[in-house]
């Protein structure tokens, strides 16, 4: 069941997949006529009578992930809708998208569609949104300002203040030289495709940075004092999330730690 609420003129829209004890919440924006992501295949049921009943012009994707696009080959398919993403994700657009088992049983098997390449900007039918490239989570990830109202569509880019895990493609530092970006920008609002809306999204992304900050150089530390990765885990994550183990660690804490000795190698 999708849990819709508006907040300072975007309507938020909010699907909750549960999978073995394990809930996962999802997100999706309207606002000025601009879709921003479209939410997993998996709720496209659950998401078409909202597609239907509400008009926008259209759809602008944080990255490609499948629980980000996975209602797009549906829209462009029904709605004859422009849906843009970076330039690095239009070929991965084309393409039925593959990924992990545990992912699919969470967000379904995203087909083909065919995107249009961001520009450094984007117009919706009244406001102007600075597409800003964010990295780390996802190489075509980016973020939308609105450099007039202070509002922030964040994608993944924030999630939690706190990750204890990561997909292997993830990077840590990238992750962190992105956070250092946006914050250079002033805005406030934030909404994000997990956590939903978040009244001061700055401060939120100041604890998430500090966060990654301090975890990346107590693993560089831990190692400076010999300690192996599989010790340092056990020592600054002890206790797995329970998503670790039934993504079979395709999502695991590991890559976080892996991930800051490689790159600091």
């Amino acid at each position: 069941m999708l849990e819709v609420t508006s907040y300072s003129n975007v309507t938020c829209v909010k699907g909750t997949v549960n999978l073995k004890g394990i809930q996962l919440a999802v997100h999706t924006f309207l606002t000025d006529f601009m879709l921003v992501d479209t939410g997993p295949v998996s709720m496209l049921n659950q998401f078409i009578p909202f597609f239907r009943e509400n008009v926008f012009d259209l759809v602008a994707l944080t990255h490609h992930h499948e629980d980000h696009t996975g209602c797009a080959p549906w829209i462009q398919k029904n709605l004859k809708l422009p849906i843009y993403i970076d330039q690095l994700a239009v070929d991965e657009c084309l393409n039925v998208s593959d990924y992990p088992p545990f992912r699919k049983d969470f967000w379904g098997e995203r087909e083909a569609f065919r995107a249009l390449p961001f520009h450094d900007r984007l117009q919706s039918r009244n406001e102007t949104w600075k597409v800003i490239s964010t990295p780390g989570h996802a190489s075509d990830h980016v973020v939308l300002l609105n450099a007039n109202t202070g509002m922030l569509f964040s994608g993944d880019l924030f999630v939690t203040s706190k990750p204890e895990a990561i997909l292997p493609e993830e990077s840590i530092t990238t992750m962190i030289s992105s956070l250092q970006t946006i914050l250079s920008y002033d805005f406030l609002e934030m909404f994000c495709s997990h956590a939903g809306y978040i009244p001061d999204g700055k401060r939120a992304l100041k604890r998430k940075l500090h966060y990654l900050e301090n975890l990346k150089s107590d693993i560089l530390d831990l190692s400076w004092n010999g300690l192996t990765a599989r010790e340092i885990k056990e020592v600054l994550f002890p206790q797995a999330p329970a998503l670790v183990t039934l993504s079979n660690n395709d999502w695991d804490s590991m890559y976080i730690i892996k991930n800051v000795l490689e790159e600091d190698v």
